[in-house]
């Protein structure tokens, strides 16, 4: 079972392998995480980015960090050519975690998928990707970042409700 950490704040500031961009499955950096990403790392993600996309809603695809303090950036389509959903949420958080593993990456840190832009509920969010993320295996650390200090407590209540007490 991966181990999971909660953060609050700018995902772009984690020192880690990877972190978990909410994209579109256009792979446009527009506004949000995506934003973020593309404002601190710099052009070379997007132009990646334009080389890779577009994929299917629901899948990931890998791209260097830039100017971020990671080495990738795994780019989980929750909408696009279609809304946000659950569904959408958990196939792109399984397809990310997927390609962390794929990749050898250890450290990766993930924002609450579909919950800006894609206008889905926190909690509903926050269960379906701790349903994925705790299913993904050792020695996988997550770190499930809310913006928001009520982001990252809603986190923490889900966790503890599944008997799970991480740090942060």
């Amino acid at each position: 079972m991966a181990r999971i950490q909660v953060a609050q704040g700018d995902i772009t500031e984690f020192v880690g392998d990877a972190i978990v961009n909410a994209a579109n499955n256009h792979l446009v950096l527009g506004s949000g995480v995506a934003g973020a990403i593309r404002r601190k790392g710099g052009p070379s993600i997007q132009e990646e980015c334009d080389r890779h996309g577009p994929i299917q809603v629901g899948e990931a695809a890998l791209t260097g960090a830039g100017q971020l303090p990671v080495r990738y950036v795994i780019h989980a389509a929750v909408l696009g050519d279609a809304p946000a959903s659950l569904e959408t949420v958990r196939r792109a958080t399984r397809a990310a975690l997927r390609l962390a593993l794929e990749k050898g990456l250890h450290k990766v840190a993930f924002p609450l998928l579909g919950t800006g832009v894609g206008g889905l509920g926190v909690s509903m969010v926050v269960e379906t990707m701790l349903d994925e993320l705790l299913a993904a295996p050792d020695p996988l650390e997550v770190t499930l970042y809310g913006y928001t200090e009520a982001d990252a407590e809603a986190i923490r209540q889900a966790l503890a409700r599944r008997g799970q007490f991480p740090e942060g």
